[in-house]
């Protein structure tokens, strides 16, 4: 087996609000939706969101480290689109720099790349 990729899915009580947020403010496209499973797309990167059901760790239970290439800017961005983040980007001693962002749902979004690109 080979694998290609891995796509979190996390849990969101209103489908449609959510979709807006990750799109209007995160900047995500929305690639389909088959009721009230959407998937969303930044770069190569793909989340899906839909209602909880049994298996999964429940609204807000998610936690996401997207990797990209700056997060400076990223963040001055959505900060300016309505997005109030956990934290401002910074420096972290795992070698990153990051910042964090709550969707509406409680869900962890964290944005970042590494030290030596920043």
């Amino acid at each position: 087996m080979k694998t290609t990729a891995a796509i979190p899915v996390l849990d969101v009580k209103d489908i449609d609000a959510s979709a807006r947020f990750y799109t209007k403010v995160l900047g995500f496209v929305q690639s389909f939706r088959y009721g009230t499973y959407v998937g969303l797309k930044m770069g190569n990167c793909e989340i899906h969101i839909c209602p909880p059901n049994d298996f999964g760790p429940g609204i807000g239970g998610g936690n996401v480290y997207m990797i990209c290439d700056e997060v400076d800017e990223y963040f001055a961005t959505v900060k300016a689109a309505g997005a109030a983040p956990m934290s401002e980007p910074a420096d972290r001693r795992y070698g990153m720099r990051d910042f964090v962002i709550l969707d509406p749902d409680g869900n962890q979004l964290s944005f970042g790349c590494d030290n030596e690109k920043a």
